[in-house]
C-alpha cells in the first residue's frame, strides 16, 4: 500500500511539473503566435456558443473575435492557474500536509510562478509583463484551492457516510 501512495505522489508532482512546462511553453510563444492561437480558440468558442445562421458568417465571426479575444486570453490565464493550483493542492495533500496549509502554499507557489512567468515574457518577442495577468492568475489559483478543499471535504463526508452505513 505504501508503494501505491508513493507512486501516486510521484505522479502528482510530475503532473504539476508538466503543467508548469505547459504554462512556460505557452508564454514562450511570440505575440503573433500567441495571438493567433487565442484567436483560433475564440473562433471555436463563438462557433460553438453562437450556432447561428448568419449570412456572412466569417465576417460576423471575425468581428466577434476582435471583441472577445482579450476576454478569452484572460480566461486562459485564469484556467491555467486554476488547474495548477488544484494539481499543487493534490500533490501537497498526498505529501501529508494539512488542508489549510496546502491551500495557502498552492496559492503562494502559483503566485510566485505567475510572477516569474511575467518576468520571462519580457524577453519574448512582442510580449510584455502585466500585473493584471498576475492578478488573474492568482484569482484562478485561489478558486482552484477552494475547489480542491471542497472536493476533499465532500469526499471525506461521503467516505464517512459509507463507512457508517456498512458498519
Amino acid at each position: 500500500m505504501k508503494q501505491n501512495k508513493r507512486n501516486l505522489l510521484i505522479i502528482s508532482w510530475i503532473l504539476v511539473f508538466l503543467w508548469m512546462v505547459l504554462i512556460f511553453y505557452l508564454s514562450s510563444q511570440p505575440s503573433v503566435e500567441s495571438n493567433n492561437l487565442s484567436k483560433k480558440t475564440t473562433k471555436a468558442i463563438i462557433k460553438i456558443v453562437e450556432n447561428k445562421d448568419v449570412k456572412n458568417k466569417n465576417i460576423y465571426i471575425d468581428k466577434k473575435v476582435i471583441h472577445l479575444n482579450d476576454i478569452v486570453r484572460d480566461y486562459a490565464h485564469f484556467f491555467l492557474y486554476l488547474i495548477l493550483s488544484i494539481l499543487l493542492c493534490n500533490a501537497l495533500f498526498l505529501s501529508n500536509k494539512k488542508i489549510l496549509y496546502i491551500s495557502i502554499l498552492s496559492i503562494l507557489i502559483s503566485l510566485l510562478y505567475s510572477i516569474t512567468d511575467e518576468i520571462h515574457q519580457i524577453f519574448v518577442p512582442g510580449r510584455g509583463s502585466q500585473i493584471q495577468d498576475v492578478l488573474i492568475d492568482v484569482s484562478g489559483a485561489f478558486l482552484g484551492a477552494i475547489i480542491y478543499i471542497l472536493f476533499i471535504n465532500i469526499f471525506k463526508k461521503v467516505k464517512t457516510f459509507y463507512i457508517h452505513k456498512i458498519l
